[in-house]
This record gives C-alpha cells, structure tokens and sequence, in this order.
C-alpha cells in the first residue's frame, strides 16, 4: 500500500469510530493530529487504529519497539515500509 492508500484506510477507520461515538466524521488531511487535535479519539481508539492498519498492511512497525508519530501523514508513512 502506499500513503494515500493507507490514508484513506486511516480516514475509514476513523469515521467509523465517530459513528460509533455519536460524532461527526471529521476530515482528515496528512497534517491532522491524531490526538489532542479535536479527533474524536482517545488512546484505546488509537491502539485500535493502529492494530487495524496492521491487519489491512501486513505491516508492524512497533516491532521493536514505540515509534514516535504525531500526525495522520506520520503514522501512514509508517506502514508503507
């Protein structure tokens, strides 16, 4: 997958943990902040998003260990290795 293709299957994930909290589903560029961004998310729905992305890629990239990321962009880069 590349990182538009991993990006908008963050971006479903995402709107589907909003539905799921009443939310709306917000939009999602490389630049947004996963948390503390105004996302709709908390840190079960991040390790959510992360073992999801994992699934779709085949691809871990806390193997060895944290990987720091901040952004959309950022954690997309990381499952395109």
């Amino acid at each position: 997958m590349n990182v538009d293709e991993v990006l908008d299957k963050l971006r479903e994930i995402i709107a589907t943990a909003a539905k799921s909290k009443g939310a709306s589903v917000p939009h999602i560029t490389e630049d947004t902040a996963l948390l503390g961004g105004g996302l709709p998310l908390d840190s079960l729905d991040l390790a959510g998003l992360v073992v999801e992305l994992e699934n779709a890629t085949g691809i871990d990239p806390f193997r060895s260990g944290f990987v720091n990321f901040r952004t959309a962009g950022e954690l997309a880069r990381l499952y395109c290795q």
